[in-house]
């Protein structure tokens, strides 16, 4: 149950998990078995581990291709999104693991990009703005080690 060795939920996603089996248990001193199509609880989790996990991946590559193909060009996100290192994957991955573990690592992501924001804006817009195009350019070659 998150940081604590309390028998309490102390993470967001404990007490929403509390909360839902709550609402939705009707025998709540009797533990149910996991959804799914096999007999073993922990082939079940690993699916709905492994569709959550490709779901979730594939609406944010969706989102991130529609938000660039916008000023950019369809062919040119598709290949900027598609193309990313794997330092890049991880260094997000990472960010997010910290940013979504605790509320002070909520808080210190949160301050990072607010911090950058403002750095951005605090160059020249054109700068600012050629910088960003250079990163999403290399990005986008296949060839290229972003």
């Amino acid at each position: 149950m998150g940081f604590s060795s309390k028998k309490k939920p102390n993470h967001i996603t404990d007490r929403a998990a509390d909360a839902l089996e709550k609402a939705t248990d009707s025998n709540p001193a009797k533990d149910d078995p996991v959804p799914g199509p096999s007999t073993n609880p922990s082939t079940n989790l690993i699916i709905n581990d492994i569709l959550l996990r490709s779901v979730g991946r594939l609406s944010r590559q969706t989102v991130e291709k529609m938000v660039l193909g916008r000023q950019y060009g369809s062919q040119f996100a598709k290949d900027a999104v598609e193309n990313r290192s794997i330092v890049h994957t991880l260094a997000a991955y990472g960010v997010t693991k910290v940013a979504t573990k605790s509320v002070p690592g909520a808080i210190a992501v949160s301050s990072a990009l607010a911090l950058k924001i403002l750095f951005d804006r605090s160059q020249s817009r054109r700068k600012a703005r050629r910088s960003g195009q250079k990163v999403l350019r290399n990005q986008a070659d296949a060839d290229s080690a972003v």
